[in-house]
């Protein structure tokens, strides 16, 4: 017998708002943007409902100008044989009109360094190796390099703002993100700690120069789990000189900055054909946020919005089930379950420490792939995922929260271990509420073990309805059957490149479907129940409406 898991909505209990902070996605691969299967996917998030913001690396990088794993450039900066810069927008331009065309907005990442302008330092002299500046040598190391001149550098970003401003009006770029670089505590980063100081300062000069009330910040670094670890001491370091250190361009105390950015994850693949069994784990990603946030409030800066410009169950993208078993996770309902639980908890918590907290889901498309690749992306050959239908879900609901509480509503920072193995399953969700017609429930199961199989019986009981007499409820539902392309890919044999009548019947089921039948009940006293099964790793909506 199902453990019986108690839901009370209460229509009467108004919460605050449910300001749909989710709208983010991000990718490495900026020539995707251009690429038919990318202008399809972001076409798709931009009729979901308010502006998605796109985040891509190597916007500023050299190279071919197309797309491949981990990989991208837009040729904006080369240098003549005299050293003179030579400016071209036209590939960027190009991001940007699909973005804005699609009801999409930029979240530019300003970075990496083009190779021309990337410092080859000697290695007797200086801390890195000499580079040859063929491509092939420059993707291995030279776009991770500082500037060799930082006035270029400050000409390039100070260009290319007053290009975007005068090409979308600086009304429209008002409302877009600059980001300084990505993760500088790690490998995207061949300089020093300083070295990123001055060059967000240099950066920061050039952004407001060209147009003083455009949005800009940082500095994405790596998520970290322990107060004294790399990324704690480096996200430290870069808050106490933008708050008090010798501004490297002017000469001032302090650099503006207009929100703050850090990255979460909550786990790690590798490359390996005889891996074991290892589950991601919301409490990782959690923590991640509670101990970089912790540090942004010490320093002053808990008021400025964060955006969390990566946040994911793991930190390997590109990776798929041909590369660690594990990724597979990725095409089923347990992604969606999983994104799920740490969007709801990352809400609780910037609640809890009054914040404003915001995650970005660094997922995508690749080009070429075999279906159901396992790489961490939304749709796979332009079929939908599971998880891209949670994102439609979302965007159903309200933006006036109500009371909903549940019996098994766990905090995942307090599990005894990473994944919750003792305390099971989590059952949570959302209530709105915006006018007297309609009232949106969404509600999740999710446990961090994708093996298990745990049902609940749901009894939902929604109290001081305005609105008696009959009501329609509508059960939309993500699970291992529902709104899931890749259980008929499974049925239809697994194939890689599916024959005509295979897609087809794959795509049929790559929408939302119903779990049951729309029915008609009757509101008594404001009171109406509901009871339905909800097993572990799914997500239902249900829908109640005034007839």
């Amino acid at each position: 017998m199902n453990e019986l898991v108690n839901v009370c909505v209460d229509a009467s209990k108004w919460v605050g708002k449910l300001n749909h902070t989710w709208n983010y996605i991000g990718y490495d691969e900026c020539n995707y943007t251009h690429s038919p299967g990318g202008m399809e996917l972001i076409r798709k998030f931009g009729a979901l409902e308010k502006p998605y913001y796109m985040r891509a690396h190597h916007m500023l990088c050299t190279g071919i100008l197309h797309g491949f794993y981990k990989w991208g450039s837009t040729n904006v900066y080369i240098e003549d044989e005299n050293g003179s810069p030579i400016y071209n927008y036209e590939t960027i331009d190009q991001m940007m009109d699909i973005w804005l065309s699609s009801n999409c907005k930029p979240f530019f990442e300003l970075g990496f360094m083009p190779r021309d302008l990337a410092d080859p330092r000697d290695a007797e002299n200086g801390r890195f190796y000499q580079i040859a500046y063929g491509i092939s040598e420059y993707q291995r190391i030279g776009w991770a390099m500082p500037p060799k001149d930082y006035d270029k550098w400050y000409q390039l970003i100070f260009n290319l703002v007053t290009h975007l401003k005068e090409r979308y009006g600086e009304k429209e770029v008002r409302t877009w993100y600059f980001e300084m670089w990505n993760e500088p505590d790690i490998f995207y980063w061949r300089g020093t700690q300083d070295e990123y100081c001055k060059l967000f300062d240099y950066t920061e000069a050039a952004v407001h120069a060209a147009m003083p009330d455009a949005r800009f910040g940082g500095p994405a670094t790596t998520g970290c789990m322990d107060p004294e670890g790399r990324a704690s001491q480096f996200l430290r370091a870069f808050l106490e000189h933008i708050r008090s250190g010798r501004n490297y361009y002017n000469g001032k105390i302090g650099t503006r900055i207009d929100f703050t950015s850090f990255h979460t994850k909550g786990g790690g693949y590798r490359f390996d054909t005889l891996a074991k069994k290892q589950i991601p784990s919301v409490k990782e990603l959690l923590v991640n946020v509670q101990t970089q946030s912790a540090i942004l409030r010490e320093l002053g800066f808990g008021d400025l919005e964060c955006v969390l410009s990566e946040a994911d169950p793991d930190g390997w993208a590109a990776g798929g089930r041909y590369d660690n078993f594990n990724l597979n996770f990725r095409n089923t309902e347990y992604y969606a379950s999983y994104v799920m639980s740490a969007y709801k908890n990352l809400y609780d918590l910037a609640e809890k420490v009054q914040m404003d907290i915001r995650p970005l889901a660094w997922a995508f498309m690749f080009e070429g792939e075999r279906c159901f690749e396992g790489t961490r992306s939304f749709s796979t050959q332009g079929i939908n995922k599971a998880v891209f239908n949670l994102f439609r879900l979302l965007a159903r609901m309200g933006t006036q929260k109500i009371s909903l509480t549940s019996s098994r509503d766990l905090d995942p920072c307090s599990f005894k271990d990473l994944n919750g193995t003792e305390e099971g399953p989590e059952v949570d969700g959302w209530a709105t509420m915006d006018n007297e017609d309609k009232l949106q429930i969404l509600l999740y199961c999710h446990h961090d073990d994708w093996d298990l199989k745990e049902s609940f019986d749901v009894d939902l009981e929604i109290r001081h309805l305005p609105m008696d007499g009959d009501v329609q409820i509508r059960h939309l539902r993500i699970d291992a059957e529902h709104s899931n392309a890749y259980a008929e890919w499974v049925r239809q044999g697994k194939p890689n490149y599916p024959t005509e009548g295979q897609r087809a019947a794959i795509l049929e089921r790559s929408g939302l479907e119903y779990c049951e039948a729309p029915a008609i009940l009757k509101v008594h006293n404001g009171v109406l129940r509901h009871e339905f099964p909800l097993p572990t790793h799914a997500i239902s909506l249900l829908e109640i409406v005034r007839l």
